[in-house]
């Protein structure tokens, strides 16, 4: 059960790291308070800038078998893909085709699948 569990989690955090990729091409700093009002060049270095240390933590988390770790970012990837869903018609939204929708929405189920076992194990 263990292993299966890990294969889920690799999927999803390779499907998040997939993610973050189409994110540079989606401009997804547009849908932030923050970096919004930024021009383009500045906030597409912030917003890269900004996932060095979440990437290190999690990769150390990771490596480290923290099992608090695995719960909040399934946590996260389900909370990730409903924020997606209910920001679809926001107008600076550039993850409606279908290539994006088919990163982000298997990331909310597989981190359901990777919970529940968890919990079941």
């Amino acid at each position: 059960m263990q292993s299966i569990l890990l294969v889920i989690f690799s999927i999803n955090f390779a499907l998040l790291c997939l993610h973050e990729m189409d994110a540079i091409r989606a401009k997804e700093w547009k849908l932030f308070v923050i970096l919004k009002d930024m021009d383009d060049d500045r906030a597409f270095k912030t917003f890269t800038i900004l996932h060095l240390p979440l990437y290190a933590i999690l990769l150390y988390s990771f490596v480290s078998h923290h099992i608090i770790s695995f719960i909040i970012i399934d946590v996260f990837l389900i909370i990730h893909s409903v924020l997606h869903f209910f920001f679809e018609k926001h107008p600076n939204n550039n993850f409606t085709n279908m290539f994006s929708r088919m990163i982000i929405y298997p990331m909310g189920v597989l981190g359901v699948l990777h919970l529940v076992g968890l919990v079941l194990s």
